[in-house]
C-alpha cells in the first residue's frame, strides 16, 4: 500500500511542469542598412520641431529578434537596453560615423524575461512587455496584457527574477485587453514629480475617451488622463531633462496605413485628476521611412543637443520592419 501511494505521488509529482530557467544571454547578428532621408525621395531634414539625424533599419536570421518594444540608453546615445514584447531582453550598442551618424550596432545581446520563479514567461499575456525605465541599476518594466509594473536589477550578463510588483494605481479593470500600460516614464528628480515614474496606457479610455495614466508613487501619486486625439494612440513616453513628457504615439487605419506623431506635455500640468494636452512636435505617415513605431527615449548628445531616439516594432512579420532613427529637437 505504502509502495502503490510513492509511486501515485512521485507520477504526480512527474506530472507538474517544471519551470525552465531563463536563459543566459545569447549573441545575436545584426545586419543593419542606412536610412539616409527621413522623407521618401526628399533631401529635407527638417520636419516639425524635429530634424532627422540617421538612422538605420535592422534585420537578424536569429528567429526571435524583433517585436522591439521600449529602449533606454544606459550611457548618451551608445550603450541600450530594451524589451521585446514576446518577452525578452535585448543589449547592445550604438554605431557611429565621424560626424556622430548612427551607422548601426555591435554586441546585440537577447535574453528572456524572467517570472516570479526565475524562469523564462511563457504564456504571450504574461510576456508582453511594452514599457521600460532604467534608474540607478533598476530596470521597471510595464507589461500590457495581465498588467503589472515589476522592478529588475539591471545585469546584462544574466537578468535575474523581478525584485517587487509595483502599485500602477490605474484600476486594473480601466485597462483594455492589449490596449493597457504601454509607457512608464521617469519624472527628473528636480521637478514638480519629484522623480517619480508615470505610467501611461495605449488606448485604455475613460467615458470621455481620454487615455488612463498615473504617477505611481511620490507626492503627486494618483490617476490623470492624457487627451486622446485624431485617433492616435500612446506607444511609449520619456521625460527630458526639464521636466516635460514626450509622448510617442502611432495610428493605424485600413484607409491612410500608419502614423506616427511626437506629443509633447507640460510636466508642470501632470497631477492627479489632470486632463494633460501638448503640442504636436512632429507628425508622419507612409510617405516618410516609419513602420510600427514603438519606442523612445531622449538622451543630451556632446554638444548640448537633445536627441530622440525611436524605434519600431515589426511583429515579427516580413511586411514590417525594425527601425531605429534620430532626430534632433531644435525648439
Amino acid at each position: 500500500m505504502r509502495a502503490a501511494l510513492a509511486a501515485v505521488l512521485l507520477a504526480a509529482a512527474l506530472a507538474l511542469p517544471v519551470a525552465a530557467r531563463a536563459e543566459a544571454p545569447f549573441a545575436v547578428a545584426v545586419e543593419t542598412r542606412a536610412i539616409a532621408s527621413f522623407r521618401i525621395g526628399s533631401t529635407e531634414t527638417r520636419f516639425g520641431a524635429l530634424e532627422f539625424a540617421g538612422g538605420f533599419e535592422m534585420r537578424a536570421a536569429e528567429r526571435v529578434f524583433g517585436q522591439l518594444s521600449a529602449l533606454r540608453f544606459l550611457s548618451p546615445g551608445r550603450d541600450f537596453v530594451g524589451v521585446a514584447d514576446h518577452g525578452y531582453w535585448f543589449f547592445g550598442t550604438v554605431t557611429r560615423d565621424s560626424d556622430g551618424a548612427p551607422t548601426g550596432v555591435s554586441g546585440f545581446t537577447m535574453q528572456a524575461i524572467a517570472d516570479e520563479r526565475g524562469a523564462a514567461i511563457a504564456a504571450k499575456r504574461r510576456a508582453d512587455a511594452e514599457g521600460l525605465d532604467v534608474e540607478g541599476g533598476v530596470a521597471t518594466v510595464a507589461f500590457e496584457r495581465e498588467a503589472r509594473v515589476w522592478e529588475y536589477a539591471l545585469d546584462p550578463a544574466g537578468m535575474g527574477a523581478p525584485l517587487r510588483d509595483l502599485d500602477f494605481v490605474v484600476p486594473r479593470h480601466e485597462l483594455r485587453s492589449n490596449q493597457g500600460l504601454e509607457t512608464v516614464a521617469r519624472a527628473p528628480q528636480s521637478g514638480p514629480l519629484a522623480g517619480a515614474r508615470v505610467v501611461v496606457a495605449e488606448r485604455s479610455v475613460d467615458e470621455n475617451g481620454d487615455i488612463f495614466a498615473a504617477v505611481v508613487e511620490g507626492p503627486l501619486k494618483g490617476v490623470f488622463k492624457v487627451r486622446r486625439s485624431d485617433g492616435f494612440d500612446v506607444t511609449d513616453g520619456v521625460f527630458l531633462p526639464q521636466g516635460d513628457l514626450i509622448l510617442l504615439e502611432r495610428r493605424f487605419s485600413l484607409v491612410s496605413g500608419v502614423a506616427m506623431r511626437l506629443r509633447r506635455i507640460a510636466g508642470g500640468a501632470i497631477s492627479p485628476g489632470a486632463l494633460v494636452d501638448g503640442e504636436i512636435l512632429m507628425q508622419a505617415d507612409l510617405s516618410c521611412r516609419i513602420d510600427n513605431m514603438e519606442g523612445l527615449d531622449a538622451w543630451t548628445r556632446a554638444d548640448g543637443a537633445t536627441v530622440l531616439s525611436l524605434i519600431s516594432d515589426d511583429n515579427q512579420s516580413f511586411l514590417q520592419r525594425t527601425l531605429y532613427l534620430e532626430f534632433v529637437m531644435r525648439q
